[in-house]
């Protein structure tokens, strides 16, 4: 949101980059969990054990449409993970993951503009 307020980048550009950053850094999650029983309980990986049974419940409920709440903190990431674990395809995955990340970056820079007005 600095970068928008500075005037100094392009709106399209900074959408794009952002979204398609996070969108790259939950596709790593989701090869996470392809190979979660080698990964889980290390201090970097990315969600705890009570966020992905949460997740795993919600996702096993509301199937890939759950993906479009993975710009949610923390709870998204675990989603993700959860995503490759339960061998979700990764074309749809990255769609639905894109389509939730760009939608947040355009909420949060129209309410920035509108701020700055």
């Amino acid at each position: 949101m600095g970068m928008i307020l500075s005037n100094k980048f392009s709106l399209p550009v900074l959408l794009a980059i952002a979204s398609i950053g996070n969108t790259l850094g939950s596709v790593t999650n989701w090869f996470l969990g392809r190979g979660i029983e080698r990964f889980k309980g290390r201090k970097w990986f990315p969600a705890s054990e009570k966020a992905l049974e949460r997740a795993s419940i919600w996702y096993r409920r509301y199937g890939k449409w759950s993906l479009l709440l993975s710009w949610m903190p923390l709870f998204g990431d675990a989603l993700t993970v959860v995503a490759g674990v339960l061998r979700e395809p990764l074309l749809t995955f990255t769609i639905l993951v894109f389509i939730a990340k760009i939608s947040r970056y355009v909420v949060l820079t129209f309410a920035t503009l509108k701020l700055m007005s």
